[in-house]
Order: C-alpha cells, then sequence, then structure tokens
C-alpha cells in the first residue's frame, strides 16, 4: 500500500510507557467533566443490568456457582477497563468459555480451574508485554466463524436439561455424542413448569429486543420467572436451591492449591484460556473500533486481561475476557470512556452487598433460556452463508473448524484451521502467480497513443479532498490488520475515497471483512468510498462480503473514478 508521506507517518515511534498507557489515562488527559461522568454511569448502569442474569448464567454452565460469576465481572470487569487499551471494552465471563471451564472443573476441579485461569493470566500479561498480540490478528476470519458457532451449540447442547426440566439417572456426559443419548432416553422425565419457564423467558428477551430495543430484556424476563416462581411456588429448581443464594458479602483473597503437578496437569487449560481469550478480547475491541472509529492496542489489552485473570480468581472468579455483547451495549448506551466499565462493576458489586437475597428466587430454567438465546445469537448466521458460498476454501476451513468444535477440542480445531487456512493461502498464491516478461530497470519508450490512459485534467491533482490509496500484492488474512489500520489512519475531512485494487491478484473472506469494515465507517462519515480496477475474482470477493452498489463504487481504473468523482 503506497500514499503521499504525512508528518505522522515520520515522527518517532511510539515507545513502551506510549503502548501500554491504559486507555483511562487518555481520557483523563483528553478532559473529563461532569456530563462526560453523567454518560459513563448511565452505560454502566445499563451494563451491569445486561451483565447481571448473564454472569450468573454462564458460571452455572461452566459448572461454578453463579456468585462466581458475578466475582468475575466485577474484578474482571474493572481491572480490564482500569488498565485496558481499549476504550470501550466491558470485561467478564463470556459464553465462549463455557465449554473449556466445564471440561476443566469436571477433570481437575473447581482449584484447577481457578489455577488454569491465573496461568492464563500469566501468558495473557507476557504475551502482551512481549508485544506479540499482533500475531492473534493472523487468525483467519473462517476460524473464528467456525469455532464460534461450533461453541454455540454445545451451550445449546448443554442447557437442555435445564430448559426443561430433565431428571437425569447419572452423571451428565460431556461430549456431545454421548450426551444426545443421554438426554433423549430422559425425556420422558421433562418438567412443564421448568420447559414454560424457559419458553416465556426466551419469547420475553426476544419479544423486549424486537418491540423495545432500549429495554433490559435479559433482565425482565429473569425478573418475571422470578417472580412468577416465587409466588405460585413453582417445582422447579433455583439458585436458591440449588447453591443457597449468594453470599452477601465479598470473599477474602486467597490462592488455589498450587503444586508442580497440579501446574503440569491444567497447563493444556492454561494454554487454551489463554488463546481463546486473546481472540475473544481482541475480536470485541476491534467491533467496538468499527462502531466508534477509535482504535485499541492490541498489547496494553492483553496486558490488561492477564491481569484481571491472575486478580478475579483470587476472590473465585472463574476466565475473564472482552464481551462483544456487553460491550456493543456499552457504546450504544453512549459510554465516553472506560469508566462507564468500572462503573458497571461497582454496580454489580452493590447488588451483591446489598441485593443478593432477591436471587434466590431465580429459577435456573431461565438462566438456561438466556443462555439459548445467547448461543443463538453467538452464531454468525449472514457470516456463515457468505463463508459457504464465498468459495470452496473459506467454506472447508469453516465445516472442519465447525466439526472439530462439537466433536473434538476446541485447540485442535484453531490449530487445524489455521494449518487449512495457510494451506489454502498458498494454494491460492501459486494460482495467482504469473511470469511477466518486462525489462530489468525501466519500461521501454511507448508512443503516448498505446498508452491505456485518459487524457490529463489538472483538477484531479487539485482534488485535495480525495485520497487514493494503492493495495499492492496478494491482499489476505495475514496483511488484513496492517491495511485495516493505514486505511483507518485517513482524515475524516475527506469528502472521497479511492482504493486502487488494479495489484491485487486475490483477495481473502478476511481481506474482504477488512475492507467492509471501512466501508462502513466511511458511510457514517459521509466519505464516498470507490473501489477502482479490481479483476473479476476480487469483486466476487467482496461482494461476498457485501460490499455491493450502491453502499460501493466500482470503476475500472482511478483515473476514471477520479474524472467520476470531480464531475460529481
Amino acid at each position: 500500500m503506497t500514499q503521499k508521506p504525512s508528518p505522522k507517518a515520520s515522527a518517532t515511534a511510539p515507545g513502551f510507557v506510549d503502548l501500554f498507557t491504559p486507555k483511562l489515562v487518555t481520557v483523563l488527559r483528553e478532559g473529563y467533566g461532569l456530563s462526560h461522568l453523567r454518560s459513563d454511569a448511565l452505560a454502566g448502569l445499563t451494563v451491569a443490568i445486561v451483565a447481571l442474569p448473564l454472569s450468573m448464567a454462564i458460571a452455572i454452565a461452566a459448572g461454578a456457582s453463579p456468585a462466581q460469576g458475578l466475582y468475575t465481572a466485577i474484578f474482571g470487569g474493572f481491572f480490564v477497563s482500569l488498565l485496558g487499551g481499549s476504550r470501550f471494552q466491558i470485561g467478564g465471563p463470556a459464553g465462549a468459555f463455557i465449554v473449556l471451564m466445564a471440561t476443566t472443573v469436571a477433570v481437575h476441579g473447581m482449584d484447577g480451574l481457578l489455577l488454569a485461569t491465573m496461568m492464563a493470566g500469566v501468558f495473557l500479561l507476557a504475551i502482551g508485554l512481549l508485544q506479540l498480540g499482533t500475531y492473534i490478528k493472523f487468525i483467519p476470519y473462517p476460524v473464528t466463524v467456525g469455532f464460534t458457532a461450533g461453541i454455540a451449540v454445545i451451550i445449546f447442547a448443554s442447557q437442555v436439561k435445564e430448559l426443561l426440566g430433565l431428571t437425569l439417572t447419572g452423571e451428565e456426559p460431556g461430549p456431545l455424542l454421548e450426551k444426545l443419548p443421554v438426554l433423549w432416553s430422559a425425556l420422558p422425565s421433562v418438567s412443564p413448569a421448568a420447559a414454560g419457564l424457559s419458553l416465556v423467558t426466551v419469547v420475553v428477551i426476544v419479544g423486549v429486543k424486537r418491540y423495545r430495543p432500549s429495554w433490559p430484556g435479559m433482565l425482565i424476563a429473569v425478573a418475571l420467572t422470578a417472580i412468577a416462581t416465587a409466588v405460585l411456588d413453582l417445582p422447579v429448581d433455583t439458585i436458591g436451591t440449588r447453591f443457597g443464594g449468594i453470599p452477601s458479602q465479598i470473599p477474602m483473597p486467597s490462592l488455589p492449591t498450587v503444586s508442580l503437578d497440579k501446574v503440569v496437569e491444567v497447563l493444556p487449560s492454561a494454554i487454551a484460556f489463554a488463546l481463546l481469550g486473546a481472540i475473544e478480547s481482541l475480536l470485541s475491541a476491534v467491533v467496538a473500533d468499527g462502531m466508534t472509529g477509535r482504535r485499541h492496542r492490541s498489547n496494553c489489552e492483553l496486558a490488561a486481561q492477564g491481569v484481571a485473570n491472575i486478580v478475579a480468581p483470587l476472590f473465585g472468579g472463574i476466565c475473564v475476557t472482552g464481551t462483544i455483547a456487553r460491550t456493543a451495549t456499552n457504546i450504544r448506551a453512549g459510554a465516553h470512556g472506560p469508566f462507564a466499565g468500572i462503573i458497571h462493576s461497582v454496580c454489580l458489586l452493590v447488588f451483591i452487598l446489598v441485593a443478593a437475597p432477591l436471587a434466590y428466587f431465580i429459577p435456573l430454567a431461565a438462566l438456561a433460556g438466556v443462555l439459548a438465546v445467547v448461543a443463538w445469537n453467538m452464531i454468525e448466521k449472514p457470516a456463515i452463508s457468505s463463508l459457504l458460498t464465498a468459495s470452496r476454501g473459506d467454506a472447508m476451513v469453516l465445516l472442519s473448524v465447525f466439526f472439530l468444535t462439537i466433536f473434538r477440542d476446541l485447540t485442535e480445531a484453531i490449530v487445524v484451521g489455521v494449518a487449512l487456512g495457510s494451506v489454502l493461502f498458498i494454494s491460492r498464491m501459486s494460482r495467482a502467480t504469473s511470469v511477466e516478461q518486462r525489462p530489468t530497470f525501466v519500461r521501454d519508450d511507448m508512443a503516448d497513443s498505446e498508452e491505456d490512459r485518459g487524457p490529463y485534467d489538472a483538477h484531479w491533482e487539485a482534488e485535495s479532498d480525495v485520497v487514493v490509496y494503492h493495495i499492492n500484492g496478494a491482499f489476505f488474512f495475514g496483511a488484513a490488520s496492517a491495511v485495516g489500520a493505514a486505511l483507518d489512519a485517513i482524515a475524516d475531512n475527506r469528502r472521497a475515497m479511492v482504493l486502487d485494487f488494479s495489484r491485487v491478484p486475490f483477495i481473502d473472506s478476511t481481506a474482504a471483512r477488512t475492507i467492509e469494515g471501512t466501508a462502513e465507517k466511511h458511510r457514517r462519515l459521509g466519505i464516498k468510498f470507490v473501489i477502482a480496477g479490481a479483476s473479476r475474482d476480487v469483486m466476487q470477493g467482496l461482494f461476498a462480503q457485501g460490499l455491493k452498489p450502491p453502499e460501493v463504487s466500482y470503476e475500472r481504473s482511478v483515473e476514471a473514478a477520479l474524472k467520476k468523482l470531480s464531475s460529481s
């Protein structure tokens, strides 16, 4: 990619302190007033309302207590916002971790989960401080879509027992193929009360989202079902009957059992937690950037995630990561900066200290309904459809990761997905490479009549409010992050942007997704976005990610694009 040099481009590279200065400090340096605090307080309260039922539901599904889910959101969310490199990130327990955490608890016990979480925190802190977070972005888009969809299927399967109130004769198996026959055989024991509460929960959440999207649907659904359970004395399991309620105080910090043997045993889980935590947190930060036009610092964010995962287990908390749904809610609620995340943690702390007894009657079927909706929302339906139809290679990677996640192991799925993506890239490069005969140093002289270009128009050079970027070479997942960062650096006062694809032999879905995000940002700012010189194959890849006219204009060359812009 080439562009005219700017003063910023030649400036001294940022130092270590600059790269790891929390966004909270940045916000304070900008000037933080009462109006900003008011916006953050409202956003923090809104996010806390969403996080309250969700944190408890995720913790229960992972084999922990509901209180541990709240401790995770309180301490993990606090340190993610205090130290993080994203202005709007909300940290807490995430649905993507349910499968890994439940497996760790089943094999190594709760102490094993807490130890593995702390070890993952150390790994994340090291990855951030060593500035290795950039490499996390090399994971291809079909891999993230595939394992997220696979995790969603497993989460839903894990909630069938609570959704229907089934009574099992023994322990519920973890692997899906072993779980399904057990659940099928237990279907005669369905509890009408539990199934009814689950259905009401889902209907209320979906209905509120459709007709009153600004209302906290999950909290409303859980509150209604809790009231119904208490008033009607329904025969269903609740937080009170299963866990004895939620303590009204915060536990004193304590270390889990640590020994060399235990560390070795939980090391694979810790690595998996760190890998998934890094992917999820950076993915959430990228989503926040796309919604706000801001840019996060990935290594600073990972270091903060590391600290959060070290501190949270000291109080009984489980895995912490950036959460896309809560981060998006934070932005839509009008957050100004990281104080919103801190206030969200404080609000949850106040709930535990003041209103914990109210959670006694919350039915587990309702929390299972919450997770069923979460699982459905985790599946990126439009992305899956576009990837399955874009190319056989992307479809192969997506399906491989999806089925490996369901039937094998998440870490194995990611490794295989990245390997397949790399092989696919090599294959595409071999087909895209061509041999062109040309002189060694300079091209031969040509007659003006032989050159394929239009007449010179001085107005083109005078168009200072139109910027032209040239992308050279293969545009794939390995280059998407750098290209995206460079495109984001464009000044917002431009009238139009022309992106020259004439020297791009092919584009994959990750890179196309990056361009789609850039185009969306420019549409919000009212800047015309034009793609010039794209080949038929490249255009098909861009079309598959939704980059179609009239949102994006396509021209055969940069000259044609500039001529059209000058006349508009």
